[in-house]
C-alpha cells in the first residue's frame, strides 16, 4: 500500500519570516500535528507542538530559529507514491505527526499518523497493545510542578506523562499540548514586565491542576485495533495500559508511534532498528548502529531480540562546539524490555556509553528462554499489514 491516497494537500503553511508568537497560537486555537515551513515557497521543515514548547525561542523570534540545518536537517520527506511502511518509518525516525509529501520534486501535500493508522487500521486486530507498548512508564504525582513534567518530557522524549495521586494510583495524564496550552494562556494574560517573574510561578503550578482526568485506558489484551479506534476517536496521542482488573495501576503506555513503529517491524535478515532524531548522527552512521546492537545480542543466544529503538537527545551544554548528546537504547526481546542510557559529547560517544550499559543489563537477562515460535507468529503477523 502506498499513500498515494491517504496523503492530503490540506495543511498549515508559514513562512520563515513568521514570529513564533504567531505559531504558539496556532497550535493553541487548532491543535495541528504540525505546521509546514517554507522560504519564499521553498519546503524548510516542520515544526512541531513539542519542538515549540521545548524551544526556548522568545515569542519575537523568527520562525527560521527553529529551522535551522544544524536543527532540522535531514528534513523528513517522502514522495507521494511511497510506501505505508517507510513513511511511517520517516515519521518515527523524525519524531514527527506529520511529514512532507512531494510529487516531482515539487511540496505536493502532507500525511499524517493519524491518515496511516485509519488506512490499516482493519488489519491492526492482529497484534495485541501487549505487543507493542511501552513498558514502566515515567510518572509525576499530583504535587509535582510543571517545570518537572517539562524536564521529564525532554529527557525522555515523550509526549505524555501518567499522573498518580497519593495514594499511588492513576488519577490524571499530562500531555505536551496540555502544557502549551496552560503557557500559552498565561503568556497572554501578562505584560512584558510581568514574563519573567510569572513564568517561574508557571513552572511551580501543580500538574493536578492541567491534567486530564479521568483517564481513557486500555489492557494487554486489548487489539491495537481497538487501542487506535480509541485514540482516533477521542484525538488522543496514547493511552495508558492497565491490569485488567484495576484501572487503577498503570503499567505502561501506547501511542500512536509504538503502532507507527510495529508497522515498519520486518523480517529481514537484519534486526529491525528505529532511531529517532536521526538528523544527530554526526561522525557514526545507521549502519555502524545496527551493527553494534546485533553484536549485543547476538552474544546471548537466548535472547530473541524483535525490535530496537535508539533515541538521541541534544542537551544545551557543549564543549569546544560539540553538543553534550544522550542516547537511550531500547530492546524489545521475546520476554521482556532492557535498556540503557548514556550521556557524552557527540552522538557516537553518548552511543557508545547507552551500548556499553545495554550489554551489562542484557547480562542480567539470564532467565530470558528462546522463543523463536513467538516471534514468527508476531513478525507474521506484522506483514500481513
Amino acid at each position: 500500500m502506498n499513500i498515494a491516497d491517504i496523503a492530503t494537500t490540506e495543511f498549515i503553511e508559514v513562512d520563515v519570516g513568521t514570529r513564533m508568537g504567531k505559531v504558539r497560537s496556532m497550535f493553541e486555537d487548532g491543535n495541528p500535528k504540525g505546521i509546514i515551513v517554507t522560504d519564499d515557497g521553498a519546503y524548510e521543515g516542520v515544526i512541531s507542538e513539542r519542538e515549540v514548547l521545548q524551544s526556548h525561542v522568545e515569542d519575537d523570534a523568527k520562525v527560521a530559529a527553529l529551522t535551522k540545518p544544524s536543527r532540522s536537517t535531514p528534513s523528513p520527506k517522502v514522495d507521494r507514491q511511497e510506501d505505508v511502511r517507510e513513511t511511517a518509518r520517516v515519521l518515527v525516525e523524525s519524531n514527527a505527526k506529520v511529514a512532507p509529501v512531494f510529487e516531482n520534486g515539487d511540496l505536493w501535500g502532507v500525511i499524517s499518523d493519524d491518515a496511516i493508522l485509519e488506512a490499516v487500521l482493519e488489519n491492526l486486530d492482529a497484534l495485541t497493545v501487549e505487543d507493542i507498548y511501552t513498558a514502566d512508564p515515567v510518572t509525576l504525582t499530583e504535587d509535582d510542578g510543571i517545570g518537572k513534567a517539562i524536564n521529564l518530557l525532554r529527557e525522555h522524549g515523550i509526549s505524555r506523562l501518567p499522573i498518580l495521586n497519593e495514594n499511588g494510583y492513576l488519577s490524571g495524564v499530562v500531555t505536551t499540548h496540555d502544557i502549551a496550552d496552560f503557557v500559552i494562556r498565561k503568556s497572554n494574560t501578562t505584560t512584558t514586565g510581568d514574563r519573567v517573574g510569572d513564568s517561574q510561578r508557571m513552572l511551580d503550578v501543580p500538574v493536578y491542576d492541567i491534567m486530564n482526568s479521568p483517564v481513557e485506558t486500555t489492557t494487554l489484551d486489548a487489539t491495537a485495533k481497538e487501542a487506535v479506534e480509541a485514540m482516533l476517536k477521542d484525538d488522543y496521542a496514547g493511552l495508558m495500559v492497565t491490569p485488567e482488573d484495576d484501572d487503577r495501576v498503570v503499567i505502561g503506555v501506547i501511542t500512536k508511534t509504538d503502532v507507527l513503529r510495529a508497522l515498519t517491524f520486518t523480517e529481514e535478515k537484519h534486526m529491525d532498528v528505529q532511531i529517532t532524531n536521526i538528523s544527530m548522527l554526526d561522525t557514526i552512521t545507521r549502519e555502524s548502529i545496527v551493527q553494534s546492537i546485533e553484536e549485543v545480542s547476538d552474544k546471548y543466544a537466548d535472547m530473541q531480540v524483535l525490535h530496537a529503538h535508539v533515541r538521541f537527545h541534544e542537551h544545551n551544554e557543549k564543549l569546544r562546539g560539540t553538543p553534550l548528546v544522550q542516547c537511550q537504547i531500547r530492546l524489545r526481546t521475546n520476554k521482556e524490555q532492557v535498556a540503557g542510557t548514556g550521556e557524552g559529547y557527540g552522538s557516537e560517544n553518548a552511543f557508545r556509553v547507552a551500548l556499553d550499559k545495554l550489554e551489562r543489563n542484557v547480562l542480567e537477562l539470564k532467565g530470558v528462554t528462546s522463543d523463536e515460535e513467538y516471534r514468527g507468529q508476531l513478525l507474521r503477523k506484522l506483514n500481513q499489514i
